[in-house]
């Protein structure tokens, strides 16, 4: 993905009309976000990307998944942690939210990120302390993913599961809300595509598909609330990213 990423034309958000706020969430405005009604609000997540559309068929049909928007608490700034998928497995060597499909048995869409958050990576439960959820999101793969954002209370250990996860990182939440951080980028086989992806350092992840679409909806629910906020009487609101 990374040479296909290097060859292809791209253009950095944060150089056009797109451009948004940064942010700099703390876990007391991440709480206050998810008490407010703004962000218990539940709006279906877009997807960014420009290409078709998920037909009305595929999005009746599609499989019930959540993933985990784990916000870790680490000193200076909050970090989000991030899983590579095992080289054996579809998607090979992307990086994502820990997450999966539903259980039968999982009584909530919460139930269903921490459970396979344990499974997946070894994070236990007593750690992690849930603020809300965003609006589900359909992807192309034929899921209905409910993303849960939650904050990590240090310390605790991680162990990937073998055959399923090859690696676990962490890069700085500013990043994911920070109109800077993305890239819009076309093949030249390709004109009528273009997609949205999020690159850290030239050796870290690097997020495309659906973890950059839902890490995109995250910072656009996050907007709201700054926008909500920096809203005066006479001054024009500033634009949600959109």
């Amino acid at each position: 993905m990374r040479r296909h990423f290097d060859e292809a034309e791209k253009i950095r958000i944060g150089e056009t009309s797109l451009a948004r706020p940064p942010l700099r969430p703390t876990a007391a405005s991440l709480r206050a976000h998810f008490e407010r009604a703004t962000g218990r609000g539940l709006v279906e997540l877009e997807n960014p990307h420009v290409e078709p559309r998920v037909t009305a068929t595929d999005r009746r049909t599609a499989t019930p998944a959540s993933i985990l928007i784990a916000i870790v608490l680490r000193d200076p700034e909050p970090t989000v942690l991030l899983t590579q998928r095992h080289h054996g497995i579809s998607f090979p060597g992307h990086w994502v939210f820990p997450g999966g499909r539903t259980d039968p048995r999982d009584p909530t869409p919460i139930e269903t990120a921490l459970r396979e958050a344990e499974e997946e990576i070894g994070l236990d439960r007593r750690h992690v302390e849930v603020l809300g959820r965003l609006g589900d999101y359909v992807s192309h793969s034929g899921f209905r993913v409910v993303p849960i954002v939650a904050l990590v209370h240090p310390p605790f250990e991680l162990t990937p599961q073998p055959g399923e996860v090859e690696a676990i990182a962490e890069i700085e939440l500013s990043r994911l809300v920070d109109s800077s951080s993305y890239f819009l980028f076309r093949f030249q086989n390709r004109k009528d595509r273009a997609h949205f992806a999020m690159d850290t350092e030239r050796e870290g992840p690097m997020l495309t598909g659906v973890t950059v679409s839902i890490a995109i909806g995250f910072y656009r629910e996050l907007l709201k609330t700054h926008d909500d906020r920096t809203r005066t009487p006479g001054n024009i609101r500033t634009e949600s990213m959109s």
